[in-house]
């Protein structure tokens, strides 16, 4: 049986339908962080990268506040005290506002963005008992009292090898950077293609520059062509070596028609991307479309810009602080109510956090054509079901 607690809305776009929380019927043992007062606001901090010195912080510190003030003025019956500390982007200014956040009385802590700030925070605050809400997709700084909010590798490559091997397709080249991203992408990739009964028909990079790609291609061309893969997992992004592999792969032989392209990154991120004539017919995932659209069109209706991509992050974070604090249970942001199985329906679709900090979250599959984004099987909206 399920349960689904639905957070009242004053403003909220039906299609939309706010952020709800998808509990299971059982009880469970709650523990991992402070008791609150469901009665009163709840303090909230929200780490933002405000005050640093790098282009385009302070745009992306302030897009982070409004998702999350919007998010507020969704709800109804809850009371939320968001109080807002700048990081400058450094761990240890992080730690330093994580601390004072706490000192100040908050009860969670939403952000900070970046992973070394994100770990540094939740090792501030951790003797504490307050959990962080992050918003990196690093998974190496999960656990304890740190959760990453931001998509990660590992389950965007699980929902596409998933839906790949139900194609038919067995047999995954792996292109990777050579950097840290590429070869946690790598990881993840062959983590979820052995999960799925697949192989691994060979392995491959690069050095990270134009010569580097331009080198290697005829090898990692011919690799393809001698393990007989029949789809190729790429690592690489829109301002990486994505373009490059795109143009010299085909020109080497691996004919897109032929082998599935597959990007475990955004392939829609710039729109750009979408004209590249290697990648017509590749795969990419991502959050729901529709639902991500009509947040963007009330962010912009609301501020007038379009929103950070991160944005949406903030604004889940707190409407999931809305809906278990709006069952009035003093132990609501504890690390076992914050990781209950069913999980929440966000503004990009549904998600859950992890025991070990991670996140699941629903994602579609898109296929490019006539360099447009068709989506191809669309985010499961119910963990349990298709797509998971």
């Amino acid at each position: 049986m399920i349960a689904v607690f639905r957070i009242p809305r004053k403003r909220l776009l039906p299609a939309l339908a706010g952020l709800v929380l998808l509990a299971a019927c059982q009880s469970v043992n709650l523990g991992g962080g402070p008791s609150i007062n469901t009665g009163a606001p709840v303090p909230v901090a929200l780490l933002v990268p405000g005050g640093s010195e790098a282009a385009g912080d302070a745009v992306v510190a302030r897009s982070l506040e409004n998702a999350a003030r919007m998010a507020i003025s969704d709800l109804d019956g809850v009371q939320i005290d968001l109080r807002v500390y700048d990081t400058a982007g450094r761990p240890e200014q992080a730690a330093t506002a994580a601390r004072q956040a706490v000192g100040d009385g908050a009860k969670i802590i939403l952000g900070p963005l970046y992973a070394q700030s994100a770990n540094a925070a939740g090792l501030a605050v951790a003797s504490r008992g307050v959990n962080v809400l992050s918003f990196s997709n690093n998974p190496q700084i999960a656990g304890g009292n740190v959760f990453v909010l931001g998509p990660t590798f590992s389950n965007t490559a699980r929902r596409l090898t998933s839906y790949a091997t139900a194609q038919g397709l067995d047999d995954f080249m792996i292109v990777h950077d050579p950097d840290v991203a590429g070869e946690l992408g790598r990881t993840a990739i062959g983590t979820a293609v052995i999960a799925n009964g697949a192989r691994i028909a060979a392995t491959g990079s690069y050095e990270l520059s134009q010569n580097g790609v331009v080198q290697a291609v005829p090898d990692l061309a011919q690799s393809a062509k001698d393990s007989e893969a029949d789809a190729i997992f790429f690592t690489a992004s829109a301002a990486g070596a994505l373009p490059l592999l795109a143009q010299l792969m085909p020109e080497n032989g691996v004919d897109p028609q032929q082998v599935r392209y597959i990007g475990l990154t955004r392939w829609d991120i710039p729109p750009s991307t979408l004209s590249l004539p290697g990648l017509q017919g590749g795969w990419f995932a991502l959050p729901d479309p529709q639902m991500t659209a009509l947040f963007t069109s009330r962010y912009e209706a609301a501020f007038g810009t379009p929103p950070h991509p991160a944005a949406a992050l903030a604004y889940d974070g707190i409407a999931a602080i809305g809906a278990l604090v709006q069952q009035g249970k003093s132990d609501a942001l504890t690390v076992a109510a914050l990781t209950q199985g069913a999980g929440f329906a966000g503004v990009g679709g549904t998600f859950r956090l992890l025991t070990d900090g991670t996140n699941e979250r629903a994602l579609a599959v898109a296929q490019i054509e006539n360099n447009q984004v068709r989506v191809i099987d669309p985010a499961p909206r119910r963990f349990g079901g298709p797509g998971f």
